[in-house]
């Protein structure tokens, strides 16, 4: 089930775009350790074909391709390493938060250049059991400008203003 982003809209996908092509010209566009080699090479088009005219489903169903996951990776354990597969749900995990990560971006520059300074956390999709810490946020302003900053600084990774408060939370922005 595809994300409900409200302001998904012409405006915002073209700084989603311009988001996207800043993270591939600096050389820092997360690529998931679970992409197969070749869908890493290809994945920065995947994600803009995605901000032009689809969805976080648009892009998980690209990925769900075959060749574009490996089957397995690998994982620590007591004694080394073992071999597990992938979880089934990979390609909607990634796809949600990357490009819920892009709009967040995207939407907080059009929020500048329209001279806005606060977006809201809202629910974009439900989930049966959400996070205590999610449903603390909702609602909650947020400064577009130190969103945007720590969105960028912190590529694939938890920012230090806790949004998206990590996979599956549900959580994005809107404008006020």
């Amino acid at each position: 089930m595809a994300l409900n982003l409200h302001h998904l809209d012409e405006m915002t996908r073209q700084h989603m775009i311009a988001e996207i092509e800043r993270d591939v010209q600096e050389g820092c566009l997360y690529i998931s350790p679970r992409l197969t080699e070749e869908c890493a090479k290809e994945y920065a088009q995947l994600l803009k074909n995605a901000a032009v005219d689809g969805h976080d489903g648009t892009l998980a169903a690209e990925l769900v391709k075959t060749g574009r996951l490996k089957s397995h990776e690998p994982r620590k354990t007591k004694n080394g390493t073992s071999m597990v597969k992938v979880p089934i749900t990979t390609p909607e995990t990634l796809s949600e938060g990357e490009f819920n990560r892009f709009y967040m971006r995207g939407l907080c520059a059009r929020a500048k250049a329209e001279g806005t300074n606060r977006l809201v956390v809202y629910r974009a999709k439900h989930v049966s059991n959400p996070r205590p810490e999610s449903e603390v946020m909702i609602g909650t302003d947020i400064e577009v400008e130190q969103l945007l900053t720590d969105l960028r600084a912190h590529i694939g990774t938890d920012t230090a203003l806790g949004l998206p408060p990590g996979p599956n939370s549900g959580l994005s922005i809107r404008l006020p």
